[in-house]
């Protein structure tokens, strides 16, 4: 034989046990399918692999896979209080059904839960759920699927379209007051909602969709959301942003403005607020209404309350030294009034930089106070005693009540700006505006109002006895460099409305 021919053939050869690997290879990945395939549709409690056609080297992991399967609990896709599908369960029951390309997922859970289990205990509590499931149960319209996937959280599966219409019918019969043992309860329901054309293949996609329709059902007045495309990405700029926050605090990121506010006969302006920025190196400026909810929600508040008190007590330290002595206003959130060494620290720093207690307001929202109002208030009152000033931001809006106004420790109210609007041309918003400032007035408060923009709503809101005036007409929020210059430029006005 010809070296040309012996080359032939080892070609020839060759190409044969290239296309048998291949062909094992192609073998190996469509056996490959079908186990994961089984896996997926085998139901819980334990059920054989039931596949056929196991390649020899294989035969060892498939007969592990069914002994680690057969050594499963049988109720490990059942939730053991109620009897129903739990996560896993859950999971299961989709992977089998999928793909899913009708139909409407409902995640529901019940309004503020935990003050159940804290006001009667959690054995009261885990009635209450029992008592829901067995509503769940015998609803006329059945969902195909039923789950409890965690704590006080529902999962239905209905297949056909769920409408708000049909959300709030099926409310109506869940909502029902319950009895238990001789005490009445009644709950109010929180629906998020995933529609067909949203529904994806992959079952963690999908239940993070549902999380997300029911934190946007949280923020809805009617506590019903629906997931709406590019409901994702939001998710992935909140999560970057509080995986962001604490390097944008270390490197310098985030910085103060500060926005005036002037006593209607005052020339020039004693006071400032603070109000916080975030300079994103990628996703530009954030706003603080963004990114400040989820610092609370992240539990890193405490991080930026710190930076923020720091930052403006350093500041007025050097504004001092320049001859300019001004009251800074700081805003602080739930958790940080709940916190029992607010004071004390607030204390520390006031003596670091060597500044009287009146040196500086805390403001704190409506919303805020009465989120916890003994705990607010204890600490509203180590603050007052500290000689600390304190302000309520959005005054008027709803949240407090009036029982409470008498009793706050506090120094300043400030009217939110809502209240300006139609000021000039409806009767009724001139006499609310008129009986909020009057009320505060009379309680021993000093008003200021927000987002005065123009003379005429000046001039109107000194006549009703305002006392001091924020927004664009008095100045925009400024770096500390600019508000000095502003400062002197201010002093030769006689006043807010000048």
């Amino acid at each position: 034989m010809d070296w040309s021919s012996a080359a032939g053939l080892a070609i020839v050869l060759l190409a044969l046990m290239v296309l048998v690997l291949l062909v094992i290879q192609y073998r190996q990945q469509q056996f490959l399918r079908r186990l994961v395939a089984s896996i997926r549709r085998r139901k819980l409690p334990a059920e054989p692999l039931n596949i056929h056609g196991i390649p020899v080297s294989f035969k060892p992991l498939c007969d592990n896979l069914e002994e680690l399967l057969d050594s499963l609990p049988a109720d490990l896709g059942t939730d053991k209080l109620t009897g129903l599908l739990n996560r896993l369960g859950f999971k299961s029951a989709v992977g089998r059904m999928s793909p899913i390309t009708s139909g409407t997922f409902v995640i529901l859970d019940i309004h503020r839960f935990r003050y159940v289990n804290d006001l009667f205990g959690f054995n009261f509590g885990d009635k209450l759920l029992i008592m829901l499931t067995e509503r769940l149960q015998t609803l006329h319209r059945q969902p195909e699927l039923l789950a409890r996937v965690k704590g006080d959280e529902f999962l239905l599966y209905y297949d056909e379209e769920v409408d708000r219409e049909k959300l709030n019918q099926l409310r109506g019969r869940l909502q029902v007051p319950f009895d238990i043992n001789g005490t009445p309860i009644s709950i109010k329901l929180q629906f998020g909602c995933l529609t067909h054309e949203h529904i994806p293949d992959d079952v963690s996609l999908l239940l993070r969709r549902l999380d997300l329709s029911l934190k946007q059902s949280r923020e809805s007045k009617d506590l019903i959301g629906f997931y709406g495309e590019g409901d994702d990405r939001h998710q992935v700029r909140e999560l970057t942003l509080i995986h962001d926050l604490p390097r944008g605090l270390m490197q310098g990121q985030l910085f103060m403005m500060y926005q005036p506010k002037q006593g209607v006969n005052e020339s020039g302006f004693r006071q400032v607020e603070a109000l916080i920025r975030w300079q994103h190196p990628r996703l530009g400026m954030v706003s603080p209404g963004e990114f400040i909810p989820l610092a609370e929600y992240a539990g890193m508040i405490e991080l930026v309350s710190r930076w923020a008190l720091m930052t403006v007590l350093e500041q007025q330290q050097q504004w001092r030294s320049q001859g300019l002595a001004l009251q800074v206003a700081v805003n602080l959130s739930t958790q940080d009034l709940s916190s029992n060494s607010l004071s004390q620290e607030i204390e520390t720093r006031l003596k670091q930089y060597d500044l009287p207690a009146d040196a500086l307001m805390v403001e704190i929202t409506e919303s805020t106070l009465m989120a916890n109002v003994d705990k607010s208030l204890a600490t509203l009152n180590r603050l007052r005693e500290l000689g600390v000033k304190l302000a309520i931001d959005d005054f008027g809006t709803g949240h407090s009540s009036l029982a409470y106004l008498k009793h706050l420790p506090v120094d300043e109210v400030k009217i939110d700006k809502a209240f300006l609007d139609e000021l000039l041309t409806d009767p009724h918003a001139q006499h609310i505006m008129e009986t909020s400032i009057l009320l505060a007035r009379k309680l021993g408060f000093e008003v200021t109002v927000e987002g005065v923009e123009t003379h005429g709503i000046c001039e109107m809101l000194t006549t009703m006895g305002a006392d001091k005036l924020q927004g664009e007409l008095i100045g925009l929020p400024m770096t500390a460099e600019d508000l000095v210059l502003f400062h002197r430029q201010k002093q030769q006005q006689s006043g807010a409305c000048s």
